[in-house]
């Protein structure tokens, strides 16, 4: 009687199994690739309607309720309109320089370096890798080594300049409740007030921000206050990818709100004055 002895393991010392040889880039029967399509799309189409807006350099204020877009806040360049100003034009008017040249840039760097918009644009536009069980798109991978992805670092930096900027589009919105005949109250005082209050949880929503209410804390007992507003940022930050998603779809219509009432292609809906 002959005795056959299996062949050991793939993996083990003196294994000789090779990997199955699967000519097909991926097995995945589903449609892994919907997703980062989404992606593209929705983040395409946003960053080419607050390019264009930026740039426009007009239609970002509405005197009758003193409106200001977000995408325009703080107006420091000369070229904007001396009561839309609230910090004073610092800036010179070029059409090259946003109005709001000293926030939009550390608000940009606050959302590329946000953990959920990497993964976002590193599986749709940079294909690293597309979907789980799909191959990436590169042939070397060697992760946030290296310039510029090494910039990646600055996140818990510019969730600072986040807070302040956060700071002072409540102040626009504040300020919105005052009209020329006084306290006033409309439609658009809700839009900006929604913006607002989106914004807020998206940015205490970061993880830099949990980090900082209580990641270095060993004993929260002996820390109450902290580890309640930790807990507070801990049930934000399971919802950062919604926020980050919303926050996007509440610039866009805050900014497009003002855009048509300062074109004067309707009026705003008032409520008081």
């Amino acid at each position: 009687m002959t005795t056959r002895t299996a062949p050991p393991p793939a993996g083990l010392p003196g294994s000789v199994r090779q990997r199955a040889s699967i000519a097909a880039r991926t097995l995945r029967t589903d449609r892994w690739w919907f997703a980062p399509l989404i992606t593209v799309i929705g983040l395409g189409a946003w960053v080419t309607y607050a390019t264009v807006r930026v740039f426009m350099h007009d239609l970002y204020w509405v005197p009758d309720y003193h409106y200001l877009t977000p995408f325009y806040s703080p107006c420091v360049t000369e070229a904007c309109i001396p009561e839309a100003a609230h910090l004073g034009r610092v800036l010179p008017g070029w059409w090259i320089i946003p109005d709001a040249a000293l926030t939009l840039p550390f608000l940009l760097l606050f959302r590329l370096t946000c953990y959920y918009y990497r993964k976002a644009y590193y599986r749709s536009f940079w294909l690293s890798p597309p979907a789980c069980a799909v191959p990436d798109g590169h042939k070397t991978y060697t992760g946030e080594t290296r310039f510029p992805l090494l910039g990646q670092n600055l996140h818990r930096y510019t969730f600072y300049a986040a807070v302040i900027i956060s700071l002072i589009n409540s102040y626009d919105a504040i300020l919105a409740f005052h009209s020329p005949e006084g306290f006033g109250f409309g439609l658009g005082n809700l839009v900006l007030l929604g913006n607002v209050v989106m914004l807020w949880a998206y940015t205490l929503s970061c993880h830099s921000c949990r980090h900082i209410a209580g990641g270095r804390l060993k004993h929260f007992s002996a820390h109450p206050v902290r580890y309640r507003f930790w807990t507070f940022v801990s049930k934000l930050n399971v919802r950062h990818m919604q926020l980050a998603w919303i926050t996007l779809g509440t610039l866009a219509l805050t900014d497009f709100y003002v855009m048509a009432l300062s074109a004067g292609w309707f009026d705003d809906l008032r409520f008081i004055n």
